[in-house]
């Protein structure tokens, strides 16, 4: 039985405004090339009739995501010309006021309003057997906090500048109406994902596949245990997708849904959740050469480990009953994370080669990170295919 989602506001809420007073504070913090791309995109949209949004080419950064997104940054620009109406010009390249930084860190935090939604629909799928009278060991709870806190969605959507946080919502409601049997409603909504971000495309044929099983093929029932081990499948192929997104397509965006879509199987396994710590740990660390701005460097530091110490002991204390969710060779392999911060931040920029190797750093992070992440791949694989499914499945409310 799925928690009452009058429970899950309950602390829902106060998490949602904790996480939205922090992603105020960090709006004066650094902005990648990113934050230009929207900004264009936003003049594009808005300046020019819809013939020429996908051949304008002032700019380098054209416009190259699917008509969902670029109808996206149309609606954004007419509140954006209130803002400053410069910004919305195609030829200002390049164009930062305070006002246009304001309105584009605002526009990416109401917009995670979807976000939140989709998180409070997972919640309420989650599977209560190991439901607590605590409401910080609850596995709603822990979920809640490991996607709304996700290091990675904050630094990428809020530092380095990305809309990710309303494309991982509609993913997020999708993979709720699936196991609320919604399934026309997850179809549609998977199909909206992809109309504005391509990249989703990868996951398409899991969800064909489960689509054709559960909602094509009803009548021909293969038997209840074989339907029940079914209804986990898009799951568990979605996190295969993800985890293979990374390094195949070489996305940061990728490995961010890997992450985000791990975690929903984190807090109904004890396995999945040792996967999760080493997927997340080393996922996010592989995210830091975004931030390389000095200012930047305590607040990467800071919340990585604040978030790492939370996932580590909120997921151990769920499963407290079971062996450690990491071995001794993975917990070496974890540990080794933090001389390699030492070395590539703080010792190599002060040695001679920092002038003539400046990509060593990004190399030695970019190694380490892909063998945690390919091993996290590895158990998952394994797992799919040596164990039952029915001990992961979500139930619908």
């Amino acid at each position: 039985m799925a928690a009452p989602s009058e429970r899950c506001w309950n602390w829902l809420v106060p998490l949602v405004f904790g996480v939205t007073l922090l992603k105020c504070l960090l709006i004066p913090a650094y902005h990648s090339t990113d934050f230009e791309v929207h900004r264009n995109w936003l003049a594009i949209t808005h300046s020019l009739p819809i013939s020429q949004w996908y051949y304008e080419a002032t700019s380098q950064w054209t416009l190259d995501y699917p008509p969902f997104f670029a109808w996206f940054e149309y609606l954004l620009s007419l509140i954006a010309q209130y803002f400053d109406k410069e910004m919305l010009v195609v030829q200002n390249l390049n164009y930062a006021s305070d006002a246009t930084i304001l309105f584009q860190r605002l526009s990416v935090i109401i917009m995670d309003i979807v976000f939140s939604y989709g998180v409070l629909e997972c919640c309420k799928c989650v599977n209560r057997r190991k439901e607590s009278k605590e409401i910080m060991e609850r596995p709603a709870f822990i979920l809640a906090v490991l996607l709304l806190w996700n290091f990675g969605l904050l630094i990428v959507d809020h530092i380095h500048f990305q809309y990710n946080g309303l494309l991982f919502g509609v993913l997020l409601l999708s993979i709720a109406r699936m196991f609320q049997e919604r399934h026309l409603e997850s179809a549609l909504l998977f199909a909206i994902l992809m109309n504005f971000k391509h990249i989703f495309l990868y996951v398409a044929p899991a969800y064909g596949i489960y689509l054709l099983r559960s909602y094509c093929f009803t009548e021909n029932k293969l038997g209840s245990a074989v339907s029940g081990a079914c209804k986990t499948i898009p799951l568990q192929a979605r996190s295969l997708s993800c985890i293979l997104g990374p390094k195949f397509l070489g996305s940061v965006q990728c490995d961010g849904q890997n992450i985000v879509c791990h975690c929903l199987l984190a807090v109904e396994n004890r396995k999945d959740a040792g996967t999760y710590l080493i997927l997340a740990t080393t996922g996010h660390f592989s995210l830091f050469p975004l931030l390389f701005t000095g200012p930047e460097m305590p607040i990467k530091i800071g919340l990585m480990l604040l978030f790492t110490i939370y996932s580590f002991s909120a997921l151990q204390a769920l499963f407290r009953r079971e062996r450690s969710l990491t071995n001794l060779p993975e917990s070496i392999y974890l540990s080794g994370l933090i001389p390699l911060e030492v070395i590539c931040e703080i010792i190599y920029p002060l040695t001679a080669w920092q002038q003539r190797f400046p990509f060593v750093p990004l190399l030695l992070i970019s190694v380490y990170c892909s063998l945690g992440v390919t091993y996290s791949w590895i158990k998952l694989y394994i797992s799919v295919l040596t164990e039952p499914g029915t001990d992961k499945k979500m139930k619908a409310q």
